[in-house]
């Protein structure tokens, strides 16, 4: 057991996964000599070489591309896309070609590409450094998706992502990288597709993925001083999506309240709300509560936290569901 930042638990992830396989690889902007923007790729280069942790162009259309012809060929590439806003030039690729391969070809090939994208606001940052584009990649069949909130998860993730035989694009929540947590280097977190309930309650549920899990759970537990029990579930992969550990818990606690930081209209909360209330209908004491960004642009800087889902958002959402 080690403690670790989730940025450093990627890094031990990725390297774990370049040991045990000599024909995977890594590639991308600035990642070899620098170690990525945010140092995730950090002493890689150095520890296995410049013909498996490459630089590339600034061309997220060529590194898709080229890592949709490695995978062909038999190797596994990992493509880092420096930040969410710059992924949109390898959209095509990665959706017509790479999400595709599989069913174009009947089954006869495989495309084990892994695309890591750091995503989210939080770090005072602009408009394409600050975006949670999911709902757009998780529209698309033939994807996975996965999105760790802890160093844990972190670490196994990125590894499980390496040895299976889809295309799987992990999204990084950036202003996690500094949280800490523990890591168990010997035991794995299970099924990655599999969603965790992090907190047991029994008079609403929360579900949220990636950068607002630490934000339910402190709902949760300010809730909790007021007499709720809440239970929150991070739900962990975005396609697919455990809907039956999300409706088993609303089966039991009767209100669901979803959130994440990508804009609600036409966002993953919506699928939720629409799946759960097919499945438990009779279940629900009210109906399903969506918290998200605005269906706007990422705001500059200095207004991002009103743009953000918070506790208070949390808290007034929760208080809207018991109203009922």
């Amino acid at each position: 057991m080690s403690t670790m930042t989730m940025a450093k638990a990627i890094n031990a992830g990725l390297r774990a996964g370049l040991s045990q396989n000599p024909k995977s690889l890594l590639m991308g902007e600035d990642i070899g000599d620098l170690g990525g923007v945010y140092r995730v790729t950090e002493g890689l280069k150095a520890d296995f070489g410049a013909d498996r942790v490459m630089d590339t162009p600034l061309a997220e259309s060529g590194i898709i591309g080229t890592a949709i012809g490695l995978a062909l060929r038999g190797y596994t590439p990992v493509c880092e896309i420096q930040f969410d806003g710059f992924v949109f030039p390898g959209f095509n690729q990665i959706t017509t070609q790479l999400a595709k391969m599989h069913s174009r070809s009947e089954g006869a090939l495989s495309a084990p590409v892994v695309i890591r994208i750091p995503y989210g606001g939080g770090i005072g940052s602009i408009e394409h450094h600050s975006e949670s584009p999911e709902a757009l990649f998780a529209h698309t069949a033939g994807l996975r998706i996965l999105t760790p909130s802890s160093p844990q998860d972190a670490y196994w993730m990125i590894q499980q992502a390496m040895t299976c035989l889809d295309p799987v694009i992990v999204f990084e929540p950036k202003r996690r990288y500094w949280l800490k947590g523990d890591v168990d280097t010997e035991k794995p977190s299970g099924d990655p597709f599999a969603a965790h309930v992090l907190r047991e309650g029994t008079d609403a549920t929360i579900v949220a993925y990636g950068p607002l899990v630490p934000v339910a759970l402190a709902a949760a537990k300010a809730a909790e001083e007021d007499g709720r029990s809440i239970e929150v579930i991070d739900l962990r992969s975005i396609s697919p999506i455990d809907f039956d550990t999300v409706t088993e818990s609303v089966r039991k606690t009767g209100r669901l309240i979803v959130t994440h930081e990508a804009p609600t209209f036409g966002g993953i909360g919506g699928e939720i709300a629409a799946r759960v209330t097919e499945r438990a209908f009779l279940s629900l004491e009210a109906p399903v509560i969506r918290v998200g960004g605005f269906h706007m642009p990422y705001p500059v800087a200095k207004v991002e936290e009103h743009y953000l889902p918070d506790i208070d958002k949390l808290m007034d959402a929760l208080d809207r569901s018991f109203a009922y």
